[in-house]
């Protein structure tokens, strides 16, 4: 009996430890997952590649900001999502990667990220990506687009494969879905129940008809292989997954199976 009572403050303890844990983890998933730089309305980018800055007026509240990198006498159109870090200027150095390849690029910033304004909500996300795709529609017919997923933008674009033609859906370094993620971090919680952010890629490529190809480094420390090799059984015969041996998240490009990847990807 003495035992049980003296138990009874440590298991209370636990407890109240566990669901403080979980209050704070659903209070600053937005943070964790999301990481913006906004820019000002005025901020006048910069790049070397000939390019058009695009602004698009959503609503009243809320503002789409994008950029076209152009290639000379393009065969079709990139359609880039990006990571969750910063902003278009990240990455813009990627467009070279397919501009070399004979697209151009259409990249898009996310709700809070470099210019564009609005709610940053899963649902605000793809309603986004879907105008982008209206863009990339004035210039080339379906079979003559293809969706760039890169980490968090993986989910974006096979989402919007889910509801668009396009030639291929290409995912670099893409996750499970986001509770595979979540699950890395504390895998104590029903994340199912508590994230706001879903981003369920292994829900979207069952539905999706276009040749899709993954390209994941093997030593990727932040959205390791195994959540990306997870969607591998959902590939249709001609899909490919490419892994990149020895490569992490950040440090693709530095190694030349990438390049051999993209020749693929981008054919």
């Amino acid at each position: 009996m003495f035992r049980k009572l003296k138990l009874r403050p440590i298991l209370s303890w636990i407890l109240a430890i566990y669901l403080i844990g979980g209050v704070v983890l659903y209070f600053l998933q937005k943070k964790l997952i999301f990481h913006p730089e906004p820019l000002s309305a005025d901020y006048t980018f910069k790049y070397d590649i000939p390019f058009e800055e695009m602004r698009i007026r959503l609503n009243d509240k809320a503002t789409l900001s994008a950029v076209l990198f152009k290639a000379d006498a393009p065969k079709g159109m990139v359609v880039y999502f990006h990571g969750n870090a910063r902003n278009i200027s990240k990455y813009a150095s990627k467009a070279k990667h397919f501009i070399d390849h004979g697209y151009s690029v259409l990249m898009m910033d996310y709700p809070g990220y470099g210019k564009s304004t609005g709610p940053l909500t899963e649902a605000a996300i793809y309603a986004n990506a879907l105008e982008m795709y209206r863009v990339a529609r004035k210039f080339f017919p379906p079979d003559s687009i293809l969706l760039y997923g890169r980490s968090l933008g993986t989910g974006v674009a096979a989402q919007l494969a889910t509801v668009r033609d396009c030639k291929r859906l290409v995912l670099e370094a893409p996750y499970y879905n986001m509770t595979d993620m979540a699950m890395r971090m504390a895998p104590i919680y029903p994340y199912g129940y508590m994230l706001e952010y879903k981003f369920p890629t292994d829900e979207y490529l069952p539905k999706v008809t276009a040749p899709i190809v993954i390209i994941h480094g093997t030593d990727d420390h932040t959205i390791p292989l195994t959540s990306g090799k997870k969607l591998e059984r959902f590939l249709k015969p001609g899909d490919k997954f490419i892994p990149i041996p020895g490569a992490d998240h950040n440090n693709l490009d530095n190694y030349p199976a990438y390049g051999k990847a993209l020749d693929i990807a981008l054919q």
